[in-house]
């Protein structure tokens, strides 16, 4: 069974639902970007490995299901009279499709050796091998977290200032605001 047997499933559903001509297609994922540069195989996998380390999966591994659940919701908004089929649809999509976010990861590796030569690629796995890339794995999302949350928080304070000196300037001209 293909990953988009369970689509036909769905196309049943949509097809009574007056949704058969958008699923008439069979659906197609993104192809890679054109100006996407092609890279060799031991480039892809440092990347992988790379990624691996990362852990960025974490990023996507919700994709599938949420993007299931995204689609099912909207399908209840216009077709509330069908919610138990909707539900009972959407576990069959979900167990179809289960493992397809793979594919973004797989996306992202050839992405990211498009940017680094194949050398530069295994010098970054080795370095992250190395205590310090070790502790770079470790750290550094919590120092990206730590300072988008200063961001935001810098950001909503200068919001109050800013509209002080707006309220202050509308005050010269007569007008309170």
């Amino acid at each position: 069974m293909n990953r988009f047997s369970g689509l036909l499933s769905a196309a049943a559903l949509a097809a009574g639902l007056a949704l058969a001509p958008a699923m008439a297609q069979q659906p197609q994922l993104p192809p890679m970007p054109k100006d996407v540069k092609q890279s060799t195989p031991a480039a892809i996998g440092y990347a992988k490995e790379i990624l691996t380390m990362k852990n960025v999966s974490v990023m996507y591994a919700g994709a599938v299901p949420g993007i299931i659940e995204k689609t099912k919701t909207g399908l209840l908004q216009q077709y509330l009279n069908y919610q138990k089929d909707l539900n009972e649809v959407a576990l069959v999509i979900a167990k179809n499709l289960a493992g397809s976010e793979k594919e973004i990861g797989e996306g992202m590796a050839q992405l990211y050796a498009a940017e680094f030569t194949e050398q530069e690629l295994k010098d970054l796995v080795i370095f992250y091998k190395t205590p310090l890339g070790q502790k770079l794995l470790t750290s550094e999302p919590k120092a990206i977290n730590d300072s988008l949350r200063y961001m935001q928080e810098w950001a909503q304070q200068f919001g109050v200032i800013v509209n002080a000196q707006f309220k202050a300037e509308m005050k010269k001209r007569g007008k309170d605001i």
